[in-house]
């Protein structure tokens, strides 16, 4: 009796120093076909919602949702669009709730990995950002997620000292995120020397340059250069062995007859970042800002490149994750 005694307050401490995961408490909803995929090894991509909810107008952005989650799907894996509904984090959407969530549009909460407890516990919706997308993927165990930009260093980040969490997420969360670079509203060479100090191992696709959304290239070299889906998967699966802690940001430039004149996207941001400072428009209401005024100025032209790159990152990182749980599958 008293051996039982100890073990259950043991088992408690246990409990205590180790909270079990909000994946087993029936906090995270995955959708069945991500739960199955997951179960079987099979290759799934994580995708965020904000550029659902604040990247452009309904109905374009429900139509742009369902011919990512396509691409996905055509390509040999399971899309996950990770969202926060009524307090519920889901991985992995209906199409009644991607419609939804295309409708809240900006009344959904903009969600970072800070926001996540507030928007659950207050069961609200949220679209998740890099930062919270990525928490989640990690969560349940999905290693590749695809976006269109990560967040970076603002413009004149050294006095405002505004820094995505984008960045500090890449250094602590295990997961390859496939991006056509960093928003060009932002700050390239700091936002790569911020990610050299959180330890971010940063790739380009096929280049040796750091492309800057918009455009293919950003003058800004990487130090690793891949070449196929089956180099980031060998580069995904080494990271994960060897337990290194940190993201991957593979950067997939722009195809070529997408790509906007830097000199014209240059100016547009420009304007639009004098204008935010005029209007003093700060913080999490500023990439949103400063994007649709960019896509206004350049006569939506780069809102249809940023759907386009989208698209083409969608497209590379379906085959990352193809390749990756073929790898997996291998080594068994």
């Amino acid at each position: 009796m008293a051996s039982s005694s100890a073990h259950s307050r043991l088992s408690n401490l246990h409990n205590h120093l180790n909270p079990t995961e909000p994946l087993s408490k029936g906090l995270v909803k995955l959708s069945p076909e991500v739960s199955e995929a997951l179960s079987r090894g099979q290759a799934v991509v994580a995708l965020e919602s904000t550029i659902i909810s604040h990247g452009m107008p309904f109905p374009k952005n429900l139509e742009t949702a369902k011919e990512v989650e396509a691409i996905v799907t055509e390509n040999g894996a399971v899309p996950a669009t990770v969202a926060i509904l009524d307090g519920i984090p889901c991985v992995g959407l209906s199409t009644e709730e991607l419609e939804r969530l295309a409708k809240l549009g900006s009344k959904a909460q903009k969600t970072a990995r800070r926001d996540i407890a507030h928007v659950v516990a207050m069961r609200a919706n949220g679209a998740t950002t890099v930062s919270a997308t990525m928490f989640f993927a990690s969560m349940v165990g999905i290693p590749v997620f695809v976006t269109g930009g990560i967040g970076g260093v603002h413009r004149h980040g050294e006095h405002t000292m505004d820094i995505s969490s984008d960045l500090t997420e890449l250094g602590r969360t295990p997961v390859a995120v496939i991006s056509a670079g960093v928003k060009s509203i932002l700050d390239i060479p700091r936002t790569l020397e911020y990610l050299e100090t959180q330890g971010v191992c940063v790739a380009a696709y096929k280049t040796h340059e750091f492309p800057a959304f918009f455009t293919e290239s950003s003058g800004c070299k990487v130090p690793c250069r891949v070449d196929s889906p089956e180099d980031c998967a060998r580069l995904i699966d080494v990271n994960m062995k060897l337990k290194l802690g940190s993201g991957i940001l593979i950067a997939v430039p722009i195809p070529k007859e997408h790509a906007t004149s830097g000199s014209l996207i240059e100016s547009a941001i420009q304007s639009a970042l004098k204008e935010a400072r005029d209007k003093n428009i700060v913080g999490n209401a500023e990439t949103p800002f400063l994007l649709a005024r960019v896509n206004e100025l350049t006569g939506g032209m780069s809102l249809a490149s940023n759907i386009a790159l989208v698209k083409n990152n969608v497209l590379v990182g379906a085959r990352i994750s193809v390749a990756l749980s073929q790898l997996r599958q291998h080594s068994l």
